[in-house]
């Protein structure tokens, strides 16, 4: 029981602050109507009950499997079976990831179905899988991050120069979408199993971290390649028009329920197949120990398809309703402030930040503070979010103004700051870019690019999960810096006393 309320203590502060934004919109200068208020403060609810559950079953079912799979995979220390497991696990984990289907969901709406969801699914899940393959190959051989980064960012830009204008924002926005609740513990899991295969264990520490950060540029790829090679003419993209059909409020939640429970079932079965084929060859756990884990699948089952149906019955819908709102307004400061707190505090608020952040502090034994490092992040994706509003609403800038650029500084950075630093920031971009951003962030840039003639929702509506990955990566290697500065001052100091 203890365990629950810790969930739900993680989870209340990513949802609080957007239910009193949108309380207050509602009251004051967007008013959306009763009913949608309604549907989205259920909405909110289910979230809430949805996470909370999700986030225990990862805890006990999910996690626990990754863990048990990277010892497995540091048992074997055979190269061919490291990476048979990098494919194997990179496409069944990433197959579960909810921010993953509810960007893919996204596509589809805005596309009328020109963009499957399952097809964004699957080609990302195959570029994760990929990538996951590589990142235990970088470890194993002692590869330097920032070389792997280097080459996978060169195949990105020269893979960008042939991707249709559609499916650009929608890859750089994958990379960040993936990388969320399910992934991240796994793929980390596996990374230190994996790490475990090197006798140094400064080096195997290190090595730990960007693997997520790799893992992620799959997505990147995955949806390029797709974009170049299915050539789909010229796509057009719109919101779906707001439900104002006459009924009960919670008919759209209930249409949904049948749907997403269907959609959760065949996303979490890969994962408790590969459980059940390594519990009966290799795990061997007893009895209690199994029970545990499969009720920990079953919980995360029951949170997700809670989650999933309070995204898309009523929560998504008044982002993108507040967006358009505030776009359509004489003075556009409004749309891009309100843009900046959101970003504001769907970082500060996100779980993950919080350990990112602890983590850090306690391995530069707190030279570098949290609270430096979360108002570092607060104040970066702050001005992503408003950054990606300012694209939307003008027609000279494209969203690769901001990224390439980003990528470049990145990179470059990643060759003079301390090498932890380096897979810590990479790392960071889908910590960051957490459940709140893919759903109501996203919903709301959509929002705005539907309301604005110049822009369009399938090229300028997508690109705000990029800008908040991308914010992190910059952010926290400024600090790798500091550190380096501050460390190399100390040992001045020292040395003249």
């Amino acid at each position: 029981m203890n365990v629950l309320s810790d969930k739900l203590k993680e989870v209340l502060p990513a949802v609080l602050p957007i239910t009193v934004i949108v309380t207050i919109l509602n009251l004051t200068i967007t008013p959306f109507g009763t009913d949608l208020y309604i549907r989205f403060t259920v909405g909110a609810f289910l979230i809430v009950v949805g996470l909370t559950l999700f986030l225990l079953g990862v805890d006990i079912g999910i996690t626990q499997i990754g863990n048990l799979m990277g010892s497995s995979i540091a048992k074997t220390n055979r190269l061919p079976i490291v990476i048979a497991a990098g494919l194997v696990l990179g496409f069944v984990i990433s197959v579960a990831e909810p921010d993953l289907h509810i960007l893919a969901q996204q596509v589809k709406n805005v596309t009328a179905g020109s963009i499957d969801k399952t097809d964004i699914v699957l080609v990302v899940s195959t570029g994760i899988a990929l990538m996951l393959a590589l990142g235990f190959i970088r470890i194993l051989y002692n590869i330097a991050a920032n070389k792997i980064f280097t080459a996978l960012y060169l195949i990105v830009f020269f893979l960008a120069y042939f991707t249709p204008e559609e499916f650009m924002a929608i890859a750089f926005d994958a990379s960040g979408a993936t990388t969320g609740a399910v992934t991240v513990p796994f793929i980390l899991a596996l990374a230190v199993g994996v790490s475990a295969l090197k006798k140094d264990s400064k080096a195997a520490e290190i090595d730990s971290f960007g693997m997520v950060g790799i893992a992620s540029v799959g997505a990147i790829v995955g949806v390029m390649s797709m974009g170049i090679l299915s050539n789909p003419g010229q796509l057009t993209g719109a919101l779906p028009s707001a439900d104002t059909r006459s009924g009960s409020i919670m008919d759209p939640f209930i249409e949904k329920l049948p749907i997403v429970s269907e959609e959760v079932f065949f996303a979490l079965l890969p994962v408790v197949v590969i459980f059940a084929i390594f519990q009966k060859v290799s795990f061997r756990l007893s009895y209690s120990a199994t029970v545990r884990i499969v009720k920990g699948l079953a919980t995360a089952f029951v949170g997700l398809v809670l989650f999933l149906v309070g995204v898309y019955g009523g929560f998504m819908e008044v982002g993108s309703t507040i967006g358009r709102e505030l776009a359509l307004m004489e003075n556009r400061n409004y749309v891009i402030s309100i843009g900046f707190i959101l970003g504001l505090v769907t970082v500060l608020a996100e779980p993950a930040v919080y350990v990112l952040t602890h983590q850090i502090e306690n391995i530069t034994s707190g030279y570098v503070k949290r609270s430096l490092v979360m108002g570092t992040l607060g104040i970066g994706v702050g001005l992503a979010v408003a950054l990606s509003v300012v694209n939307i609403l003008s027609p000279r800038i494209d969203l690769w103004h901001f990224l390439l650029p980003g990528y470049i500084i990145s990179i470059a950075m990643s060759y003079y700051v301390p090498r932890l630093f380096v897979g810590i920031a990479f790392d960071s971009g889908g910590v960051a870019s957490g459940p709140m951003t893919a759903t109501f962030v996203l919903a709301f840039a959509q929002g705005v690019a539907d309301a604005v003639d110049t822009a369009s929702v399938l090229s300028d509506g997508f690109g705000v999960i990029a800008m908040v990955a991308l914010t992190p990566i910059i952010a926290l290697q400024l600090l790798g810096a500091a550190f380096m500065l501050k460390s190399k001052k100390r040992g001045l100091d020292s040395h003249a006393k």
